[in-house]
């Protein structure tokens, strides 16, 4: 018997992952557990945040869980599937969004993290099966094979037909299936998909592939022995099928999972947990209400025990998890999914080996696709602000926060708009703190076009000792990219060695905003002349002289906008690529090309240039036109010259920020 297993949901927004988790532990006799029971659950009507669950099944124990469905918040899920003996990968039976199993299918199988699907809500569609998996085939480098065979009355799924064992069962509502005699209507299809699935099981297995050319039949107990090593292989991606809504097909993924679904130690294996008697590694953190920082992890080898060490603190009140509960238990056994609470020390990723802590670097996060630029509505929350945001950045590893030095913007970044708007509701449900949000500000910079000569001489007089500095610079434009560069050539003394750093630094201080009051980039000063006073001259006054030398310079050295341009691939399925191109054609986008997107059948990648502004609502545009399935990767290229009404515009509004 196996020790504890965990299997995690995943999918689509809508495919039912938490009904089948309901039906799941309803069917396993176990309490029902309070699902989706976050305040932001609640208000945005979906899962936000994963549910976890425990269950008995026939004498094994089970954790379930179950992600949200929400492309934008897909990183739970990747947190979550690294943990897992088996995912269920959970799908939609309309055929036209396929494409939205394709970020879990490709994850899964790059990880080689051993994977079902079940079809779910087949009660509600006519579809053709055979089709359906042609269309889910299409975005799985892995074979899937069909588990069963759908029985049908009047053209709707009434029951299935295992097509190992060959028994055919009717469904019943919200009970166990009936065991029934095979209806001669399902005979020649059953016979046609049997073939197909030993087939495919063939392709990994040589004493299989025997049998069949040698046209013998080969037992059931060998072909759940295949299915059970393929799928622990990452080999094959097994499909059931059901309505988890009426309870149908429940019972057969219970008992998949419990016969064909791998043991912790492969997990453990996969994920190269070798060292220690005792392993366990954080898989999530949460900040739970009246209870602080708790630390989940799974616990791959070994036992905790409650009062035990952990980093030579006391563990106090190991926890297990059930939907909103958390019950004080003694001890965990390998498998076994618990809360560790208040160990601030402990991170997402971290190992605890033999009670120590080992720090290891969880998986990079997916890079953030949106962001918006906050700031508390009261500054009185300033600081409060701050401690809750790294909060939910410790919850949610896909969200971070940048501090924009030149807009002063405090800028969130997520995977897009809902993510972000749920974050704000996170802000103000748990920790009392209002944000008001906006577009981040582009980095515009400014550059000049043409050189010029300048004399500049700062003299004060106010008393006592005065200030003074005489200097004359040649300033000359630079090619792009090549920033700010300072030289000085003075002969005989006129500016004192000690002045000219001063010099330099009050050029840059005027250099933070031109004449159309952006910083000033490309360009190179040349101090090469000026005079001293040996009484009023001093560093301060050379400094003011250097600020007022290129503040003055400035405005008749043909000032140009300079806008940041990022090199951008969207990533879409192929149907949506001629979509892709129109979108970032009428952003100013700058198409550099396509191709396959590599490793993922039925993709492809388009390259292009394209200005900041055009990027940050990018993802919203690309997900409405693909169902939700386009992303893109970008990075900072080059800055460009912006002429017209465009650069018109954005100058006048710098300007009126600022007050002129």
């Amino acid at each position: 018997m196996r020790e504890t297993g965990c299997a995690v949901l995943v999918g689509p927004k809508g495919a039912g992952k938490t009904t089948l988790a309901a039906a799941m532990i309803a069917r396993a006799g176990a309490q029902a557990a309070a699902l989706d029971a976050a305040p932001e659950a609640k208000e945005f009507g979906t899962t936000t945040e994963p549910n976890f669950a425990r269950a008995d099944y026939l004498g094994e124990k089970w954790t379930f869980i179950d992600c949200p469905g929400s492309i934008e918040l897909l990183q739970s899920s990747l947190d979550m599937m690294e943990a897992a003996d088996v995912v269920v990968v959970v799908a939609d039976p309309h055929i036209e969004r396929a494409g939205g199993l394709a970020h879990y299918l490709q994850r899964l199988a790059d990880s080689a993290i051993p994977h079902l699907i079940f079809v779910n809500r087949l009660d509600e569609t006519e579809t053709r099966i055979r089709d359906l998996m042609s269309a889910m085939q299409a975005h799985s480098s892995r074979p899937l094979v069909l588990r069963q065979a759908p029985i049908r009355e009047g053209g709707r799924i009434v029951g299935a037909v295992d097509l190992v064992s060959e028994r055919a069962w009717k469904y019943r509502e919200g009970a166990a299936s009936e065991l029934i005699a095979m209806p001669d209507s399902t005979k020649e299809r059953e016979r046609a998909a049997r073939a197909a699935l030993l087939d495919t099981l063939a392709d990994f297995d040589d004493a299989l592939m025997e049998q069949i050319l040698e046209d013998k039949a080969p037992a059931s107990e060998e072909v759940y022995r295949l299915m059970a090593k393929e799928l622990e292989d990452d080999l094959i991606v097994p499909v059931v099928l059901g309505s988890a809504s009426h309870g149908h097909g429940v019972t057969r993924l219970l008992k998949l999972l419990r016969h064909e679904a791998p043991s912790v130690d492969k997990a453990a294996a996969r994920l190269k947990l070798n060292g220690g008697a005792n392993v366990a590694s954080v898989i999530r953190t949460i900040y739970a209400p009246h209870a602080g920082k708790i630390s989940i992890a799974r616990l791959f080898k070994g036992s905790l025990k409650d009062g035990g060490a952990i980093d030579g603190a006391r563990l106090s009140g190991l926890l297990a998890l059930h939907g909103e509960a958390r019950n004080k238990i003694d001890h965990a056994d390998a498998g076994d999914v618990v809360g560790l609470p208040r160990f601030d020390q402990l991170a997402t990723g971290d190992l605890i080996v033999d009670g120590a802590i080992k720090k290891r670097r969880a998986p990079a996060a997916l890079t953030p696709l949106y962001a918006l630029a906050v700031r508390a509505k009261n500054e009185k929350d300033d600081v409060k602000l701050s401690a809750a945001l790294a909060k939910i950045i410790e919850e949610d590893r896909s969200l971070s926060t940048e501090r924009h030095g030149d807009t002063g913007e405090t800028v969130l970044k997520g995977q897009g708009d809902v993510h972000l708007r749920l974050a704000g509701a996170k802000l103000r449900m748990r920790y009392n703190v209002e944000i008001a949000t906006a577009s981040p500000k582009a980095s515009y910079r400014e550059t000049i076009k043409a050189p010029a000569d300048h004399h500049a001489r700062h003299k004060k007089q106010s008393g006592g000792h005065g200030q003074f500095a005489d200097i004359k610079v040649k300033i000359k434009p630079l090619g792009r990219g090549e920033g700010f560069r300072f030289d000085e050539v003075i002969h005989g003394g006129s500016v004192p060695r000690q002045f000219i750093p001063a010099v330099e630094a009050g050029v840059s201080e005027g250099l933070t905003a031109g004449p159309l009051g952006f910083p000033v980039v490309d360009l190179a000063v040349t101090l090469y002349d000026g005079q001293y006073h040996s009484v009023d001259s001093n560093e301060m006054s050379f400094k003011m002289a250097g600020r007022q030398a290129i503040r003055e310079a400035l405005p008749g050295c043909q000032p140009a906008l300079l806008e940041p341009i990022y090199h951008v691939v969207v990533h879409t399925p192929s149907a949506h690529t001629s979509k892709a191109h129109a979108v970032l054609s009428s952003r100013r986008g700058q198409i550099l090309g396509f191709d396959a997107r590599q490793g993922w059948p039925g993709w492809d990648s388009v390259t292009a240039l394209l200005p900041e502004p055009g990027v940050q609502d990018l993802i919203i545009e690309l997900r409405s036109i693909t169902q939700g399935s386009a992303t893109f990767e970008s990075r900072f290229d080059h800055y460009a010259e912006l002429h017209g009404r465009d650069a018109d515009k954005i100058v006048a509004e710098r300007r009126k920020e600022a007050g002129g």
